[in-house]
């Protein structure tokens, strides 16, 4: 048996990750289980179950792989949340704050304040609409994201600036505002839960791929965005970077045992669902 002790953050998760598919692979059992749900190899163990559910399912405000050429809804991202120990990570609350609310106490049974973090896969209107109801979290994003975002708003605020466009600027300086309330996000977030860089769409793209007892989860953004996509092999377009785009799409469809889409809800991997 492998140990992945020693190893950290996002390389010991993948590591996990591409070890138990390498098992399934080639036919040998998986790890066994304790009366807790925690995987154990012949040294302890290797991790413990989370709870890992989502809080509302996200839409595209144009869904192309439905035939549609303009936007008729709202996007918004799919929402998650990601509970281990003392941290409750809330992921892409892209709904206006009071309504993420309601979802969190209708699927958790919890408040905002109960948020210890909010991790954003990208930073945009569809992600970020809620995150100032959770102002007692630290908020995360991917460190490129952040820089990249961060440039592009300067730029923005400048030409409104130059140009007079007064509602324009006042737009884009609370966009700033928020960036600047976000932290660079650790590789590992908590036991178990790393980052996992998904550039392509955006050029700081990054989902989270967490590691249970019972197989491993990619929460993807918008790097994959609903069940469509992964079904047709489709990244979502425009992409900052189409080539990488589907590098990224590649990634999740090999590793992951559960996929959370960007704008869909929770789903098997579609290419190995012999293993359920």
């Amino acid at each position: 048996m492998v140990s992945l002790r020693g190893v950290t953050g996002m390389s010991r998760v993948v590591l996990w990750a591409r070890y138990r598919l390498r098992r399934s692979r080639a036919g040998c059992p998986q790890p066994r289980f304790s009366d807790q749900g925690a995987a154990l190899d012949d040294r302890g163990y290797i991790w413990l179950v989370m709870d890992v559910r989502v809080v509302s399912i996200g839409a595209l405000a144009t869904h192309p792989l439905w035939g549609e050429r303009s936007a008729v809804r709202t996007g918004h991202a799919t929402c998650s949340l990601i509970r281990s120990g003392e941290a409750s990570i809330l992921v892409d609350p892209g709904l206006p704050g009071q309504v993420i609310a309601a979802r969190l106490g209708e699927r958790a049974g919890i408040e905002p304040d109960a948020i210890t973090h909010v991790f954003l896969t990208s930073f945009k209107p569809e992600t970020t609409r809620g995150l100032a109801a959770f102002d007692r979290a630290t908020w995360w994003i991917h460190e490129t994201e952040r820089e990249t975002v961060g440039v592009a708003l300067a730029m923005e605020a400048r030409r409104a600036s130059e140009s007079g466009d007064r509602e324009l600027g006042e737009t884009l300086a609370k966009d700033v505002a928020l960036l600047r309330n976000c932290e660079a996000a650790p590789d590992e977030l908590t036991g178990g839960v790393s980052l996992f860089p998904l550039p392509g769409v955006s050029p700081g793209m990054c989902g989270l791929i967490i590691s249970e007892a019972l197989g491993t989860t990619v929460i993807c953004g918008d790097a994959l965005a609903t069940v469509e996509h992964l079904d047709q092999g489709q990244v979502l377009t425009p992409a900052a970077d189409v080539d990488q785009a589907r590098e990224s799409f590649g990634e999740v469809v090999e590793i992951a045992d559960w996929i959370v889409p960007g704008r869909d809800n929770l789903v098997a991997n579609r290419g190995r669902r012999g293993a359920f």
